[in-house]
């Protein structure tokens, strides 16, 4: 069955709130016990918080655009409690210990199943709203945790295709707890200065399937979470990343921070990663641990953004193994593989572990490192946010620093640098406290 929004009373004239309308269209979906809900093309809807529902298809046509409201507390539940969390004052980029609970929301769901979001219209958070401050390169948020565009919990069979999503103001599509997922050939349109506005956050789940996406965000691109308040789901485990092109101001591949639970089993292949900070990044802060994780095929080109506000120094690959707070016992990285990395970047490889052996068994072969200056930003920096036992590194240029790492290999790596690149280099190799690491042409 097809349920037109239009048909339950939404004006689609880009000034009301359809929230009401588009909602009982969705409910009438509900009880019919199944179908598509209709945006036409050719309208602009505007709506506040939307709850989804099981065997639904949410489908916006082609020039059909959902806008979130412009009042705030159009995105709170009935009953919950507007309460921002975050400490006042302190910027994001500082103030980030996030649980993975959001307190309101644009499109949401929990414990349903066949659930779909199809194209080709869009989706639009309305940034703005949730606007701190602003400045040339980076805008603040309000508060933090800001609304999730759409936030799917512990959903089966979810189908997200074709969709624009654009101008969310915090992570775009966050998944908890979800199982046999597949986003195909969505495009994620983000301000590259908006704080925390992620792409795709797979939170405790298993049996991704992301492919053919193109995203453009800042901070990260596709991020893959275990936070402290879905711990009852379990790993995230069973994912595959393919063809998809990624430009972000932070990361553009990224697990962590938040790493409370296993991240295992996954694949990224047969990617393009343009203007980023960082192009890939395993961020351990936590309990959890990484492991058998592969990247094939990686097309690189990073360059250095504000070093205030956001992570990162240009690496194309960055493993950090560090405590979030002094008494945490942070998990391990293992059996990573990097086959096939091609870069032309401003900075070098960073392998960073706070104690011996937190990363090992590393892979790295086929990779091809230029050094090439994009920017007059300072060059040779590293970047161990977050963590908190004041753990730096002195300042240089290097194809790869790597410290506390065992057991790993780089082979078939072939480096080179440009003359104001090399006329910077510090040492080729940097390599301390390492055991069993081998780097061979």
């Amino acid at each position: 069955m097809d349920f037109n929004v239009l048909d339950f009373g939404a004006a689609g004239d880009g000034v009301t709130v359809d929230t009401a309308a588009i909602q009982a269209a969705i409910d009438a979906c509900r009880a019919a016990g199944g179908g598509r809900v209709t945006l036409p093309g050719g309208h602009v809807y505007r709506s506040g918080l939307l709850t989804l529902c099981s065997d639904l298809e949410l489908r916006l046509e082609m020039g059909a655009v959902l806008r979130g409201s412009d009042s705030l507390e159009d995105y709170v539940p009935a009953g919950a409690v507007r309460a921002p969390g975050g400490r006042p004052g302190v910027p994001s980029y500082v103030n980030c210990e996030y649980t993975g609970a959001p307190w309101c929301f644009f499109l949401r769901a929990k414990d349903c199943e066949n659930i779909a979001v199809t194209g080709p219209g869009s989706i639009d958070g309305n940034q703005e709203i949730f606007f701190g401050a602003v400045t040339e390169s980076h805008i603040e948020g309000a508060f933090y945790p800001r609304a999730p565009m759409l936030f799917l919990e512990n959903c089966r069979h979810v189908t997200l295709r074709e969709v624009t999503l654009t101008r969310s103001a915090f992570w775009t599509v966050h998944l908890v707890g979800c199982r046999d997922v597949l986003i195909d050939g969505i495009r994620i349109l983000n301000d590259l200065r908006m704080a925390n506005c992620d792409g795709i956050d797979p939170d405790h789940c298993r049996d991704v399937r992301i492919a053919n996406c193109h995203i453009r965000c800042a901070d990260d691109c596709i991020v893959f979470k275990n936070t402290a308040a879905a711990m009852e789901y379990g790993p995230c485990e069973n994912i595959t990343v393919t063809n998809c092109t990624l430009t972000s101001t932070s990361a553009a591949i990224k697990f962590g921070t938040e790493s409370e639970d296993l991240f295992r089993n996954i694949l990224i292949e047969n990617c393009v990663i343009s203007r980023t900070n960082r192009a890939i990044s395993l961020q351990l802060r936590d309990k959890g641990s990484i492991r058998d994780v592969a990247f094939r095929n990686i097309a690189v080109d990073t360059r250095l953004f504000d070093p205030e506000t956001y992570w990162g120094a240009a690496e194309p690959i960055a493993v950090t193994v560090l405590p979030r707070h002094p008494d945490t016992r942070v998990g391990t990285v293992s059996d990573i593989l990097f086959d096939g990395v091609f870069c032309e970047c401003e900075n070098g490889i960073l392998l960073y572990s706070h104690a011996p052996g937190g990363i090992s068994g590393v892979t790295v072969r086929d990779l091809r490192l230029r050094l090439r200056s994009r920017t007059d930003r300072e060059k040779g920096r590293h970047d161990l946010r977050p963590n908190s036992i004041g753990a730096a590194m002195e300042p240089g240029l290097s194809y790869i620093r790597a410290h506390n790492v065992h057991d790993s290999r780089f082979t078939g790596c072939r480096f080179s640098a440009d003359g104001d690149m090399e006329a910077l280099m510090a040492e080729r190799l940097c390599l301390t406290d390492c055991r069993d690491l081998e780097v061979a042409p």
